[in-house]
């Protein structure tokens, strides 16, 4: 299905539109830095320099003898094209979103996106998939796990022709914020106690690493859960962590977390 997500905003358009001209070997600049940080993403390292020298071009050339193109060292339409797919494919909509629910429409669009493999890419917070969920922003101040889920949300709800639930932020502490003044906030400690069954939260929806009662440090996407509760353990799906969990990772991945230790709690859509 064509991308529709958004009427697609100037900051997604600098990241999928092809340059005007040819780019080749000589030429500086943001679209060869672009260049550089898929050319990494595809596997073909090379530095991220924005200055498109020999071994870009040959990178380039790498590239196009993966992808099947001709092998001439410029980035054309059709390369640039074939280096940004995978961007392409996460913002596409769902098949068959329309019969989802809401929870259902927001864990396809995660799948869809985490199958794409979001990394950063030359440096702490930086790349194309961080300005992706950042709007527009990387560096090392742009951590983006809440950017993460806050855009998928949307774009779930777009396809939906719906509006989201709460706003969304690059911030842990203002999406429970949001989610306490929406009514859709969920302490762990209701779960754990019964007073709030873990089958009321839905299909999916989004937990917090809590630090203290005012504090979130990790955001991302639950689904599923085992019984019993007490020791519940739930799949998710989460950006800028990594094998280990981290809060500060480097990718977007699915993982098993576990309420054993009392520090989580939950945003539900519905």
């Amino acid at each position: 299905m064509a991308i529709n997500f958004n009427q697609v905003p100037k900051y997604i358009r600098r990241e999928i539109d092809p340059p005007e001209q040819t780019i080749e070997q000589g030429k500086r600049g943001n679209h060869v830095k672009q260049i550089q940080e898929w050319l990494n993403f595809h596997r073909c390292r090379t530095g991220v320099d924005a200055d498109f020298g020999p071994a870009t071009r040959d990178c380039v050339k790498d590239f196009q003898n993966k992808s099947n193109l001709p092998s001439t060292g410029k980035v054309d339409i059709t390369t640039w094209l074939a280096l940004v797919k995978p961007m392409i494919d996460a913002l596409l909509e769902p098949v068959n979103i329309s019969t989802l629910n809401a929870a259902e429409a927001v864990l396809a669009v995660a799948n869809q996106h985490v199958n794409q493999n979001p990394v950063e890419i030359g440096g702490a917070n930086c790349g194309p998939w961080v300005r992706l969920y950042c709007e527009g922003y990387d560096g090392a101040q742009w951590a983006w796990c809440a950017g993460f889920v806050t855009f998928i949300m949307h774009q779930a709800y777009f396809y939906r022709d719906q509006k989201a639930p709460i706003k969304g932020s690059v911030s842990c502490d203002t999406l429970a914020a949001q989610a306490i003044a929406a009514g859709l906030f969920v302490n762990e400690s209701d779960i754990t106690a019964g007073r709030v069954q873990w089958d009321s939260l839905g299909e999916c929806g989004l937990f917090l690493r809590r630090r203290t009662s005012t504090d979130w440090t990790h955001t991302g996407f639950f689904h599923g859960g085992t019984e019993p509760v007490r020791e519940l353990v739930f799949s998710t799906i989460e950006g800028n962590t990594n094998d280990e969990g981290s809060r500060e990772g480097f990718e977007a991945c699915r993982r098993k977390r576990s309420v054993s230790k009392g520090d989580y709690d939950f945003i539900k859509f519905e």
